[in-house]
């Protein structure tokens, strides 16, 4: 322990406040030790669900819960509300941007991934990805102000660029994101204007693999994809992007007009090896032991998206909710473990809970054991289960209110701009 805190309680301190630093925390809050959670926002998110806000079905409050309302009453759990810049293991110290240098026991880094651009990190401000809730309602600003522009646009190629929308990415993020535009344009928008068509937008699914949702059974790949082109998704397969701007996607020879695009093809971990001095593999993520701590440290814990975790069968651990709280509460029983002086629990292992994605109304896929299914009971399916890991009762209660509105009228209320409709037409997420 460090030499001023020897007569304390261990600290704890968790950097992250997703599903596996929460997961830590509350398992943590059960012991004789001092917690604390520090995280740049003040709120856990949901981040499966930001493809809603994006689209105008859900508010931003509906899938994101104050960290204090989940820990605040917790009496040895503190919130700490500062962005990290280092960490220094000698000492056991986590520097902070305001200049705080908060010192541990035990360390969780727990700091997720963001946006993966291969290299080209400049085609962010053309090409927004969906990691937080500024990028969702950047998105929904751009999706209704293009149709507002279109409205009022004389040009008709001009318009039609308008009125195109390219998802670069075929995994869970850009499948559902495909749908819930389709399902926008086709079922919400459809009676709002007068001049145009929204029923007639284009929205293409750009992958470089040969199907969509790879992770998933190739029976159940093929289904979304027939799915997604029942909708009137076009599928650009086999292809890769080599430019985008705020005129068009390049693809190839074949250049796209549009002035809306959205990333779901890739993450990268955050800069936690940069912080930790330790080498990452090429998606940025920190190799871990069996016990998800570094192997020169094993104060230090790395779990859910930034960990580069490899199961004892060989398959590496999914960046996936399920697996991020099964991390979260394993490194929680290996600290409580060290504490009281007992044997360490067994290795870490994946347990597989199954894999969904929804594709619209009443359509989609779940792997889920061995049983593999999809269509109408899917969709029900993973909609309980998307409501049943929201955190938060007033969430789960006005989610599927929402959603039970939204599949009686096939509307979406939440249909605002916010921001400046007269700034730059692919403005900078903030």
């Amino acid at each position: 322990m460090n030499q001023a805190r020897q007569n304390e309680r261990p600290r704890v301190v968790i950097i992250g406040a997703g599903f596996a630093g929460l997961t830590a925390a509350l398992r943590l809050a059960r012991q004789d030790v001092e917690v604390v959670v520090m995280d740049r926002h003040n709120y856990h998110l949901f981040q499966p669900l930001l493809y809603q806000v994006a689209t105008a079905a859900l508010s931003p409050a509906d899938i994101a819960a104050p960290i204090r309302g989940i820990v605040g009453r917790l009496p040895n759990v503190s919130v700490l509300l500062d962005t990290v810049t280092d960490i220094d293991r000698d000492q056991r110290q986590v520097h902070t941007l305001s200049g705080r240098k908060v010192a541990y026991d035990w360390l969780v880094v727990a700091t997720g991934a963001t946006h993966n651009y291969f290299g080209n990190d400049h085609w962010h401000d053309f090409a927004p990805g969906l990691k937080r809730i500024e990028d969702a309602t950047e998105l929904r600003r751009r999706i209704l102000v293009a149709f507002e522009r279109a409205e009022m646009e004389e040009d008709p190629e001009r318009r039609e660029a308008l009125m195109t929308f390219v998802i670069v990415g075929g995994g869970p993020t850009g499948v559902e994101m495909a749908g819930a535009v389709a399902e926008l344009t086709r079922y919400t928008l459809a009676k709002d204007f007068r001049r145009i068509k929204p029923e007639n937008t284009r929205v293409l699914l750009v992958d470089a693999n040969d199907r969509v949702l790879r992770p998933f059974p190739e029976k159940l790949s093929k289904k979304a994809c027939r799915s997604l082109e029942r909708m009137g998704v076009e599928m650009v397969l086999n292809s890769r992007v080599d430019g985008v701007d705020e005129n068009c996607v390049r693809i190839g020879e074949k250049i796209i007009p549009t002035e809306t695009v959205i990333w779901s093809a890739g993450v990268k971990a955050s800069p936690a090896g940069k912080w930790l001095g330790v080498e990452t593999d090429g998606s940025g993520r920190v190799p871990v032991d069996e016990h998800l701590r570094l192997e020169s440290d094993p104060r230090v814990f790395v779990v859910g998206d930034v960990a580069a975790h490899t199961n004892r069968d060989g398959t590496p651990t999914p960046g996936l909710a399920p697996a991020a709280k099964q991390q979260g509460r394993h490194a929680a029983s290996v600290i409580t473990a060290e504490i009281r002086g007992r044997e360490l629990p067994k290795p870490f292992s994946y347990s597989d809970r199954g894999q969904l994605a929804t594709i619209g109304r009443h359509s989609a896929v779940v792997k889920f054991g061995r049983l593999r299914f999809s269509g109408y009971i899917a969709w029900w399916f993973w909609g309980a289960a998307h409501i049943y890991f929201l955190i938060g009762f007033r969430n789960r209660l006005v989610v599927a209110a929402n959603w039970f509105w939204s599949y009686l009228t096939f509307g979406r209320g939440i249909r605002l701009i916010t921001g400046d409709v007269q700034s730059s037409k692919n403005s900078k997420s903030e």
